[in-house]
């Protein structure tokens, strides 16, 4: 189960964004270090942003490359396909309350410092963020097992 193996990943320390893209790593025929490259700048909400949840922006990419459109003057596909993302989008919000790191973590700043924070048994213990990437996991895994593409 991809909830699963995101969840691994990010016991293993990887960021929110990297547990949930790489979790899916060989069903997007993509080798897990470019998955850990092309998503690591999406954690702590975009480089530590605190704005979209790295968790809900894997789901996106995930999306994109199952489901993504390709011509640059197709407005149908690109109607089609934003109505996923906000479809993911709405089903997460609906869940958690909202996609913006920040909210999530119930923090007042707007952004945080670069430095990652220890991943201590207390950081676990603290952060809903396992939780957050295995609900996201389950999201796109659900929509993926309906919509074969």
């Amino acid at each position: 189960m991809k909830s699963q193996k995101t969840r691994e990943l990010f016991k293993n320390g990887y960021n929110c964004a990297q547990s949930v893209f790489c979790a899916f790593a060989d069903d997007l025929e993509i080798d897990f270090d470019t998955a850990l490259k092309l998503s690591s700048s999406f954690g702590g909400g975009m480089g530590r942003l605190r704005e979209v949840c790295g968790a809900v922006s894997a789901m996106f990419m995930i999306a994109g490359l199952k489901y993504g459109y390709t011509s640059n003057n197709d407005d149908n596909a690109k109607e089609k396909h934003y109505e996923l993302i906000q479809k993911l989008a709405h089903e997460f919000e609906t869940k958690h309350g909202s996609i913006i790191c920040r909210e999530l973590l119930g923090l007042d700043l707007k952004h945080d410092i670069p430095k990652p924070e220890k991943r201590t048994e207390q950081y676990y213990t603290d952060r809903p963020c396992e939780e957050l990437a295995a609900s996201a996991a389950e999201i796109i895994s659900d929509y993926i097992s309906k919509h074969k593409p």
